[in-house]
């Protein structure tokens, strides 16, 4: 294997254990093996990579979705391995925390770009490049969101690498000051990893806890809550515009210098 394509022709069904073939034209991503199951239960379908590092399944009607864990690191290994696809366009359903006294668990985020803390980026691009999404495709996400009548918030996410810092009061004071919208581990690696490759690609985060305040940090209790009421609806929201976007959405272009 002499190239990055080569290598990704062969990883993708090593780490997922489908077929290049098997991914349709547009990728949902997520970090939860639940979605990935509420998926394949919902259409029907096969669900790969049981014993893998990430699980994954494709609809009927070429949508697919990938679970590739948790963290930068695991971000931008699955934007790699799926530019042996080069899908049309990739949205990540994530999870994060909210920073602001008006980010509510339960809100929906639209990220308008990502802070690059995580240090992953940067061996796909300089520093003073920002994280930032494909405007067409959050604009598609934005008019389902706002057609099923629900409130989305857009801002700056923080992305960092670390995930036991809620107890840092010298981190916590850093995010205020950065004055970002809420905090997770993957956005901006996506962003960057996918411009870097050459694909269309977003994010809608559903905020899981709310973590400037020791009652807000995340626990598994607080966590099934988001679970039970709010992931069904995210990933509607997912597959709805992912799906639709082919046919109804505008053409993304990728610009090359």
């Amino acid at each position: 294997m002499q190239s990055k394509a080569d290598i990704a022709r062969n990883w993708l069904p090593r780490y997922t254990g489908m077929p290049v073939e098997g991914f349709g034209d547009y990728i949902l991503l997520t970090n939860f093996r639940y979605y990935v199951e509420q998926f394949a239960h919902r259409f029907n379908c096969d669900l790969s990579g049981e014993h893998r590092p990430m699980q994954a399944a494709t609809n009927a009607a070429g949508l697919s979705i990938v679970n590739f864990g948790i963290g930068s690191a695991n971000a931008a290994t699955v934007m790699d391995l799926l530019s042996a696809r080069r899908p049309k366009g990739v949205l990540f359903l994530g999870k994060c925390g909210g920073l602001k006294h008006s980010t509510e668990i339960g809100h929906f985020i639209l990220p308008i770009a990502a802070i690059r803390g995580e240090g992953t980026s940067n061996d796909y691009m300089p520093p003073e490049v920002p994280a930032l999404p494909s405007f067409k495709l959050h604009k598609f996400v934005s008019d389902k969101i706002v057609g099923r009548h629900l409130e989305y918030r857009t801002g700056v996410v923080y992305t960092t690498n670390r995930r036991v810092w809620e107890h840092d009061q010298e981190f916590l004071k850093r995010l205020k000051s950065l004055a970002c919208i809420a905090i997770d581990m993957e956005t901006a690696t996506i962003f960057i990893v996918g411009h870097h490759n050459e694909m269309a690609r977003g994010a809608l985060l559903l905020v899981s806890d709310v973590p400037l305040t020791p009652e807000g940090v995340k626990t598994e209790a607080m966590d099934a809550k988001v679970t039970k009421q709010w992931t069904d609806t995210h990933l509607d929201l997912g597959i709805e515009a992912m799906t639709d976007i082919g046919t109804k959405g505008e053409p993304i272009k990728h610009f090359t210098y």
